[in-house]
């Protein structure tokens, strides 16, 4: 008899507005696990919430079916974007188990997913971010003084997005109020946040079995014509945006960001995996711009890229990933391979 095959659940879909993102990462998740090393189940959450476990021609099940249904496998591959996925909430819920499951635990999940709480965190601990306003529930104003501090142009944000889901540059302050309008769709919280002009280089961090932590190359984000800045169209629809990895820097420049990448992890308590997206101003300090706990996942997404460039292929990080998962301390029962797969 051969060895036996490692259960993957992937999990995927969700009530956010990432619904679709999702899908398609796990779409190339799904295709690339190798299927003699792993038995794969698919978990579909529905936009309504309701988890199919199995083909799609499972019964729909409510959360707390489901996570007694996936005690059964070995760990648990979370695909889910933005709200009730990458926030800490699915996390809570599949630790509360004791399911093992890839990446980000429930602290990491939630405070990368806030970019409010992110900036707090890495300015603490001496990582330059730029400066910002909060305007919380109700406020969609900035004071003259507010005003005066940031300058323009401003980026406007929902605090607890991702995708670039309802984000907005402002060049004229007329334009605010319909800026924060378009982000409270998406969250009550929004963030008014100084503009960095520059290049956007983005540093994965990939934290190995045995708790080292590997940085990827940069890659180089450049948006043509007069977009402006890397929005939801550029990164989904807009084939004239241009990856480019490595991205060409000075050796010490590199040597700075992938050092601020692996500072950035462990100060937000990460793990498993992060992309850190820096801009490049004219100073010579990196500025911070957004970290993402649970980045896009097709083969063509920016993370799986620069792991191509550094010669770890696609599959080979889905290994990899997974194999972390299993390294950390068992935190479930000796019985749960007695539960059973719906």
């Amino acid at each position: 008899m051969g060895e036996r095959r490692t259960t993957v659940a992937v999990l995927f879909g969700g009530r956010s507005s990432e619904h679709e993102v999702s899908c398609h990462s796990a779409d190339s998740v799904l295709a690339a696990l190798d299927r003699e090393r792993y038995e794969v189940v698919p978990v579909r959450i529905t936009r309504e919430g309701r988890w199919r476990v199995g083909t799609d021609g499972g019964p729909e099940l409510d959360v707390f079916r489901a996570l007694a249904t996936l005690r059964a496998v070995d760990v648990v591959f979370p695909l889910l974007h933005g709200p009730f996925g990458e926030d800490g909430t699915v996390q809570a819920a599949l630790q509360s188990t004791g399911v093992p499951y890839v990446g980000n635990g429930v602290l990491a999940s939630a405070v990368g997913m806030d970019k409010e709480f992110t900036k707090k965190l890495l300015a603490a601990e001496g990582v330059r971010v730029a400066d910002s306003v909060v305007l919380r529930r109700g406020n969609r104003s900035l004071s003259q003084e507010n005003r005066d501090g940031l300058g323009l142009p401003v980026f406007v944000k929902p605090a607890r997005a991702g995708s670039s889901i309802g984000v907005s540059k402002v060049d004229s302050w007329d334009r605010l109020d319909d800026a924060v309008r378009a982000a409270n769709a998406a969250d009550p919280k929004v963030l008014v946040e100084r503009a960095v002009p520059g290049r956007e280089i983005d540093v994965g961090v990939l934290e190995l079995p045995d708790g080292r932590l590997r940085l990827s190359p940069p890659l180089e984000i450049s948006v043509e014509g007069d977009r402006g800045f890397f929005d939801f169209t550029a990164k989904y629809h807009d084939r004239g945006t241009v990856f480019t990895v490595p991205a060409a820097l000075s050796p010490r420049l590199e040597a700075r960001l992938r050092a601020l990448a692996a500072h950035a992890f462990r100060v937000l308590d990460c793990r498993g995996l992060l992309r850190v997206d820096f801009l490049l101003g004219s100073g010579d300090e990196p500025v911070v711009n957004e970290v993402n706990t649970a980045p896009g996942f097709t083969d063509a997404s920016q993370y799986p890229r620069m792991w191509q460039a550094a010669g770890l292929g696609y599959g080979q990080l889905l290994d990899t990933l997974i194999e972390t998962a299993l390294a950390r301390p068992a935190v479930r029962p000796q019985t749960r391979r007695a539960a059973r797969l719906g």
